[in-house]
């Protein structure tokens, strides 16, 4: 039998230790970040779990280590053709789908650690939309038992000002990220799950939907509607954005995005003072329909192109300029067409947004992505989805939507 190859190669920390030297100044200079470093590191593997604000939130992470991180990264990264194979040869991250239980994650995990590396992931899987750590799955404690390493916890503060997910533009503010706490497994093995997820998720929870710093930006509210497709006015609705302001299709009421984060009604008082308060709102209003109602009609139409993802080679287009109908039990695609493709909810293991409003749908054992304009907005689908899944399962009071 041939003996497997190793995980770790030495080439990754010398690739690694290159990379900062141009990394560090760069993120400095578009973030304002001060990555401070975790000086009490030892040379032993550790699992880094952090929380997720901006796209660049593993570099700063990594700059606080003195030793290569191994990443967890979605199929999305895998698919990339050249590109892909360059990150892996460089940094050779494990990767994970999204949403879903993934056993070959947690044994390459197993495999990293026993190899002497450390691991890093953000537990919450997704960047937050809202400015609070999201929703942490219970599952990181099994997982973090398994590997039978010390836990760190590392904070990054002031990446939903800097960079909020639904942005294109990066703002002039002030950033940290730092280690808050490690946890020994001497220590964690003495704690019940429940006491263990609940000093992970303390750890890691940041709340910047709420007053903290300036951010400056003249484009501070474009592409908030690929956050906001509930209208306090209106209920379900869609948003256009230029600029600092963000109007409703429906109604035609625009609000200011202040430096501040503030949100401010222009000539009409606004029910929501950040866009934090507005995102529970919308998250209430979903948990508060049922979406058995909203099965002959649809909710939302789009129009987007459909590519399946091929893991570790690359995306194939099958179908470009696609109508694209949300129902409360399904997706319809080129509805009333001859090429009219309907997806069933009660077929489909788990839908999630990648990026900034990249959609992922997993049906039978095909991953599908879905893109849309600029603007496209792939969390609704995310949340009716989920919503769909409490009440198929009677899980009526189920608040998770799917971050």
């Amino acid at each position: 039998m041939a003996k497997r190859k190793k995980w770790i190669k030495p080439r990754h920390k010398i690739i690694q230790a290159i990379a900062k030297f141009v990394i560090k100044p760069w993120c400095k200079i578009k973030y304002g970040i001060d990555i401070v470093k975790f000086r009490e590191e030892e040379d032993r593997p550790y699992l880094v779990l952090y929380n997720h604000q901006t796209a660049f939130d593993q570099f700063f992470v990594g700059l606080s280590f003195k030793r290569p991180l191994y990443y967890l990264a979605t199929e999305d990264i895998f698919s990339m053709g050249f590109i892909s194979s360059l990150l892996r040869f460089a940094v050779e991250p494990i990767p994970i789908k999204k949403q879903t239980t993934d056993v070959g994650a947690v044994m390459n995990c197993l495999r990293v650690a026993r190899e002497g590396g450390s691991i890093a992931l953000a537990p919450e899987g997704n960047r937050t939309y809202s400015g609070r750590t999201e929703y942490i799955n219970p599952a990181i404690v099994a997982l973090a038992r398994k590997i039978n390493v010390p836990v760190v916890l590392y904070r990054i503060e002031g990446g939903y000002g800097i960079q909020p997910r639904w942005s294109d533009k990066t703002r002039k503010g002030k950033m940290k990220s730092y280690v808050s706490e490690v946890i020994f497994p001497e220590e964690y093995s003495k704690m019940s799950d429940e006491e263990f997820i609940g000093r992970i998720r303390g750890g890691l929870y940041v709340d910047e939907a709420r007053e903290g710093g300036i951010f400056r930006s003249e484009k501070r509210a474009e592409y908030l509607e690929r956050a906001a497709y509930v209208c306090p006015f209106c209920g379900f609705s869609e948003f256009e954005s230029k600029g600092n302001e963000l109007w409703c299709k429906k109604c035609g009421k625009t609000v200011v995005y202040g430096e501040d984060k503030r949100i401010t009604g222009k000539g009409f008082e606004f029910p929501f003072e950040f866009f934090g308060d507005w995102y529970d709102y919308q998250f209430d209003f979903v948990n508060g329909i049922n979406v058995l109602d909203y099965t002959e009609k649809p909710i939302f139409e789009d129009e987007v192109a459909i590519k399946e993802v091929i893991i570790r080679k690359n995306k194939k287009l099958i179908r470009e300029k696609t109508g694209f109908a949300l129902y409360g039990d399904k997706i319809i695609a080129d509805k009333g067409t001859e090429n009219e493709w309907v997806l069933p909810f009660e077929e489909l293991s788990a839908v999630s947004v990648l990026g900034k409003n990249k959609l992922n749908i997993y049906h039978d054992k095909t991953a599908y992505q879905i893109t849309g304009s600029k603007s496209f907005n792939a969390l609704k689908y995310v949340n009716i989805y989920y919503r769909w899944k409490n009440i198929k399962e009677e899980n009526i009071d189920g608040k998770f939507l799917g971050l």
